[in-house]
């Protein structure tokens, strides 16, 4: 099953063409890594995947929606709904708790607050975290805020999880561990993970590898 169906996506920031025509489909249940150079255009391919950016040209389809024709508001729910984002520095919100963080895109869904928070203790015991509920993220080590992060966009049940350099801050044990936690949760949870990385280490370990060179996809 295609999760998420990209063609002929351009983009350009004034004169310079960022993405010249990609084409890539995401499959469900499958871990696919894009790598490349720096200004190679990962992220940007990872934002219009996503839909927090727009391509000047071409379509995006996520379960066989196309989002390009989305006004913002339904597009916002749209995204809240099927997409879960994990980010280099996790962007917890400081004065809430590990819990109060992974609660709020339930409550964003319209979950009333005990089922959120039901769900929430659910992510976190799966996560081994339990016991870090009620701790602040300056209370959690930065595996731990990771670890938090992708609890956050699991919440939802999303079709696709994007990760921009999720192991970009973390220590050589941390991100064996950030591995193995997405490799389980495709293993147990049949979720399917896009993440751009400058790391080989887990290129080399997921299903497939987006080469990503001037704006093209140069193998995967």
């Amino acid at each position: 099953m295609c999760i998420i169906r990209l063609q002929n996506i351009t983009k350009s920031f004034g004169n310079l063409q960022v993405l010249r025509g990609i084409d890539l489909d995401i499959h469900k249940g499958e871990v696919a890594s894009i790598i490349g150079p720096s200004g190679a255009g990962k992220t940007t391919l990872l934002q219009i995947m996503g839909t927090l950016d727009v391509p000047d040209t071409g379509s995006v389809a996520i379960e066989g929606t196309e989002v390009n024709r989305m006004k913002e508001k339904q597009l916002s729910a749209f995204r809240n709904s099927h997409i879960g984002f994990v980010f280099q520095f996790h962007q917890l919100l400081p004065e809430f708790t590990a819990v109060e963080n992974v609660m709020i895109p339930a409550l964003i869904a319209g979950l009333t607050f005990k089922e959120a928070r039901g769900k929430a203790l659910q992510l976190l015991e799966f996560m081994s975290l339990a016991d870090r509920a009620k701790h602040k993220p300056n209370e959690l080590s930065g595996g731990e805020k990771q670890r938090v992060a992708v609890a956050r966009a699991l919440i939802n049940r999303p079709a696709v999880i994007l990760a921009d350099e999720p192991s970009g801050s973390l220590d050589t044990r941390n991100k064996e561990e950030l591995y193995k936690l997405f490799f389980d949760l495709r293993d147990q949870l049949d979720q399917t993970f896009v993440i751009v990385t400058h790391d080989e280490g887990l290129a080399q370990l997921t299903d497939r590898t987006i080469h990503l060179k001037d704006g093209v996809i140069a193998a995967g």
